[in-house]
């Protein structure tokens, strides 16, 4: 397909070789995380409530680009942050839509990524206009299923590239984060009071790695692994996301034993798909190419 140097599809087309769609498409996935991360330090902090319902602007002045303190700055640093996220999602999804070589299936995971946002602004102005548990926790699975949406994208666009030392090195990732996230989680300590806003930001940043290790490891093990050595691989994602529901709960004593019951097994999980994933390897079980 040939283009006119003078046509604004022209123009998009070059803007998106030069940068690359997969670039694009990491930058996104890099920003969505950091949104995340920075929603979860205003929520720690009650940053939220110090813009006393006020959205989408706080107490930071003319233009909203002055915060009025700390706490104040922390949820402006978190919208603003968000803006940019929203206008690389919005990029990411016209430019998987509009380019011809970019697979349907990524394009779809991306355009959906696209249509959620909305949901999660509508849902990000409901933690400080109304702020209930129930809106904080759809606020939360809504970025993370976004969240997923392009990090499945993003594995796909690099599938090339991507092979059985992939699998491994996800998994090793994985076996470091569960440890982490337990020592960073409620669990540890005595109560809500010791659940420190650093302790919350750092354990959801181990999530987030957690649950992107489990991805990676499933997705690129079904195409570069056969047989039983992708049974644990598959299995790794649902058990980290039951990892993940326990852990945002554990700050009740009732939910800790569950919690630890869904580490231990997906400390099992991730042992036995590392025995399998580097028994394959080394008897040449990744030769089959990764495809979209």
């Amino acid at each position: 397909m040939s283009y006119d140097n003078h046509t604004p599809d022209s123009r998009f087309r070059s803007l998106i070789d030069r940068f690359g769609f997969p670039h694009l498409l990491t930058a996104t996935l890099a920003l969505v995380a950091t949104t995340i991360l920075l929603g979860i330090a205003a929520k720690a902090t009650g940053s939220g409530l110090a813009c006393e319902a006020n959205w989408p602007q706080c107490d930071a002045g003319p233009f909203n680009l002055f915060p009025a303190n700390l706490p104040s700055f922390y949820e402006w640093f978190h919208r603003f942050v968000a803006m940019f996220a929203g206008f690389a999602i919005i990029g990411s999804a016209i430019a998987a839509w509009r380019l011809p070589d970019i697979d349907r299936k990524i394009a779809g995971l991306v355009v959906l990524g696209m249509v959620l946002t909305p949901v999660q602004v509508a849902l990000g102005r409901e933690t400080v206009t109304t702020y209930t548990m129930n809106i904080l926790s759809l606020h939360f699975w809504t970025a993370v299923l976004i969240f997923t949406l392009f990090l499945v994208a993003t594995v796909l666009v690099w599938a090339h590239r991507l092979t059985g030392r992939h699998v491994t090195a996800a998994l090793v990732l994985g076996l470091v984060a569960l440890p982490a996230h337990v020592v960073l989680s409620p669990v540890v300590g005595s109560g809500i009071s010791s659940y420190s806003p650093t302790m919350q930001m750092a354990q959801y940043g181990v999530t987030l790695t957690l649950l992107g290790a489990a991805i990676v490891a499933a997705m690129v093990g079904r195409r570069r692994l056969s047989g039983r050595t992708v049974v644990p691989l598959l299995a790794a994602p649902p058990i980290v996301v039951a990892v993940l529901f326990f852990g945002r709960q554990a700050v009740n004593p009732a939910l800790e034993v569950p919690y630890l019951v869904a580490v231990a097994v997906s400390l099992v999980t991730f042992l036995a798909g590392l025995a399998f994933a580097r028994g394959a390897d080394s008897a040449g079980g990744d030769a089959d190419a990764l495809s979209p």
